[in-house]
């Protein structure tokens, strides 16, 4: 509709979408005859990231806004899986959005970005170059602790740095979906680094990353998980999340899912999973029953305020 109204739209259509290319191109074809400019990303690489911009002529001029989020725009889906999304005006993070679209569409080959962790770009080594700084404080007596919230974990370097990092004194907290090729509470390897699933009614989907950074914090949310394929084979994004409020928000979230006791699984150092539980047989916690009925309380305020 915005293309019919004399509106510029330009939209990615990823053809490698797993179940759903007959779908996408079909949608493509729709998209180029309402107007819209279609384009199917850089060759070799599959778009993975979830990205929407808009620009507006406003009083003051052009301002634009992005959303950068964790999950895909699929109405489906939508219903199904817990994701995030971040939408900002700050233009920090809007001047790296115009960037990497122009980056996605061919109109540019930049290689830095201000705010944004883009992949195959610069987001491993940022990753890395993170994880290293939370060893030096450590190693100073600071506070260092990383918490990762991801689908799966299986990249080589990444899980050698959190090794490093364990053995460094810094705590680590990894809540992984799926499959997890790092082992935890191993002697000598990993015994700073637990290991949780959290599995409920809704499939996590999410993907957050909180470096503590000696008091001086920082939180991430992205379309990232880290393994190679995201790392080396796929156009990602991950953002930084500065707002004081918003913040408050994730850190609810990773709180909530660190202390489940109702659906929540510890990986062993031999590889097997055990369910977690209250040690003194009080009631289990569960964490998607609880971040529901926290929202519908904040939208019944927000609704009973206007």
């Amino acid at each position: 509709r915005a293309a019919e109204m004399g509106k510029q739209v330009a939209v990615l259509v990823e053809i490698q979408a797993r179940f759903d290319e007959q779908r996408n191109v079909e949608l493509a074809q729709k998209l180029e005859k309402a107007g819209v400019h279609v384009v199917y990303g850089i060759m070799g690489l599959k778009t993975h990231t979830k990205l929407a911009m808009v620009v507006r002529q406003e009083p003051h001029g052009l301002k634009t806004y992005c959303h950068i989020g964790t999950g895909n725009y699929n109405s489906k889906t939508a219903q199904l899986y817990t994701d995030l999304g971040l939408f900002t005006c700050n233009s920090a993070i809007t001047n790296d959005v115009i960037d990497l679209f122009h980056y996605l569409t061919g109109r540019s080959l930049k290689r830095d970005y201000r705010k944004l962790l883009v992949a195959p770009v610069n987001m491993r080594e940022r990753f890395l170059t993170k994880i290293r700084r939370e060893i030096e404080h450590a190693k100073a007596g600071r506070t260092a602790w990383i918490i990762g919230k991801m689908n799966a974990l299986q990249d080589p370097k990444i899980i050698s740095a959190l090794y490093e990092a364990s053995n460094a004194g810094v705590k680590i907290d990894l809540i992984i979906r799926g499959f997890c090729c790092l082992r935890p509470k191993v002697p000598g390897l990993s015994e700073n680094i637990r290991v949780y699933s959290i599995l409920g009614r809704f499939l996590e989907h999410s993907r957050i990353f909180y470096f503590a950074n000696g008091d001086n914090e920082e939180y991430y949310i992205g379309s990232a998980d880290w393994m190679y394929r995201n790392l080396d084979h796929r156009v990602e994004a991950v953002a930084p999340v500065e707002d004081p409020a918003v913040r408050a928000r994730l850190k609810e979230i990773l709180d909530i899912m660190l202390n489940d006791r109702g659906h929540a699984w510890e990986l062993e150092s031999d590889g097997t999973w055990n369910q977690r539980s209250h040690p003194d047989n009080r009631p289990a916690s569960d964490t998607q029953d609880l971040l529901m009925a926290r929202f519908l309380r904040a939208e019944k305020k927000t609704r009973q305020g206007r």
